[in-house]
């Protein structure tokens, strides 16, 4: 005969309810966990979006950076460029107008020979591959009877009085001026006129009075 233990079913008996409150505990809060999951913290895919995005704004500063150092480079070279061929331009013109400056006289004693009618012969060949010479490296000559007298351009060397002009004019050209482009190497020295002292104040006066006369002389025909 089998004696049975007293108590022992009774013992095994309440751990059935006991593990299945334990089961339904572990899976709440495994739910709860999965609930919970994502608003607290953020996942792996997410921690590297994150990294990945800060990257990238780091690497478009960077970038708009360089480029904007590029730019102003640029600028600057392209003003260095600008600055250096101003420069050459003005070194060459500066040369340039030295060395014509030097043959001025020798212009000026080809010119009187001319005039004397002394350009003649070998002379006159010479004379004039030089003056073609110095007109293709921008030389000009000014200075003409007859137009006004410009102290920006013209040097009085004589002065006189004339009835026959209304302004101060240049009546003789005893030098020749030069200039190269705007710049003026040498002024045209002259002789200048004036308009006789008084002579604007008679012909004024005559004026008026004839006027006068016309006035006088167009009463009696109107009456």
């Amino acid at each position: 005969m089998t004696e049975e233990t007293p108590g022992f079913d009774n013992e095994k008996k309440p751990e059935g309810p006991s593990d299945a409150a334990d089961s339904e505990e572990a899976a709440q809060g495994a739910g709860s966990a999965d609930k919970a999951g994502p608003g607290s913290a953020p996942s792996g895919e997410e921690l590297v979006e994150v990294g990945l995005k800060a990257q990238l704004d780091q690497a478009q500063a960077a970038l708009n950076e360089r480029t904007a150092d590029l730019q102003r480079l640029q600028a600057e070279y392209q003003n260095y460029r600008r600055r250096v061929e101003r420069d050459r331009v003005t070194v060459k013109e500066i040369a340039v107008a030295n060395l014509l400056s030097e043959l001025l006289p020798t212009l000026d004693d080809i010119g009187r020979a001319r005039d004397h009618g002394e350009l003649v012969g070998g002379f006159k060949s010479v004379a004039e591959s030089l003056e073609t010479i110095v007109a293709k490296m921008g030389l000009q000559q000014f200075g003409k009877e007859g137009e006004p007298f410009d102290p920006l351009v013209h040097e009085a060397l004589m002065h006189s009085y004339a009835p026959d002009v209304t302004e101060t004019t240049c009546v003789q050209i005893l030098q020749p001026g030069y200039r190269i482009g705007e710049r003026t190497i040498r002024p045209a020295r002259v002789a200048v006129a004036e308009p006789q002292p008084g002579a604007q104040g008679a012909k004024g006066e005559g004026e008026d009075a004839g006027s006068g006369s016309d006035e006088e002389s167009g009463g009696p025909d109107k009456g």
